[in-house]
């Protein structure tokens, strides 16, 4: 393998990512996707870009934020964070189950965590298999979901941090991919 991290370059990252993106929710759920925003370069720790709070204040709804993640481990380690909106999180969900969440009752909140979870891991197997595609073995952990008004995500130190947000048919999904290359 060459010593040059070639996979953590902020376009490979981005262009990787978008097209998992536009695979699952193309696919799965018949929403285009266009990526509208990426970091410049790689955020780093002492950088004060909270994902969250940018997805709030973009789409000026200050109400429950739910948040999938799925971790990959191998020759890149790394986890990708989707953040969206409640109201997104229904939608998509409904879209997936093709069901109105309404006739689940107390179930609604369970049926979107794992909507959420399935969708996250959706995007984060495509952009697995791309890398694997690339030379760089690596496994899935499994999804799981953050709920609530103020999160914030703190990568460590020494990784890799991207943010990219996307347009899914008129709603934001804002994604946070953390990467560093194993030990």
């Amino acid at each position: 393998m060459n010593n040059t991290p070639s996979i953590l370059d902020t376009t490979v990252v981005g262009q990787i990512l978008d097209q998992a993106v536009k695979d699952v929710f193309d696919t799965m759920l018949s929403m285009n996707s266009l990526l509208i925003w990426s970091s410049p370069e790689i955020v780093k720790k002492s950088d004060s870009i909270d994902p969250a709070e940018s997805l709030i204040s973009d789409m000026a709804i200050h109400n429950m934020i739910v948040v999938g993640t799925v971790g990959f481990v191998g020759e890149v380690n790394g986890l990708i964070y989707l953040y969206v909106d409640l109201p997104f999180a229904t939608k998509i969900t409904q879209k997936l189950l093709q069901i109105d969440l309404d006739a689940l009752g107390e179930d609604a909140d369970g049926a979107v965590n794992d909507a959420i979870g399935e969708i996250t891991n959706m995007v984060v197997g495509v952009f697995k298999n791309k890398l694997c595609d690339q030379g760089y073995p690596c496994r899935l952990t499994i999804p799981s979901i953050l709920r609530g008004t103020d999160i914030s995500v703190e990568p460590v130190g020494y990784a890799h941090r991207r943010i990219y947000k996307f347009d899914i048919a008129g709603s934001l999904l804002t994604t946070d991919v953390v990467m560093k290359f194993g030990d």
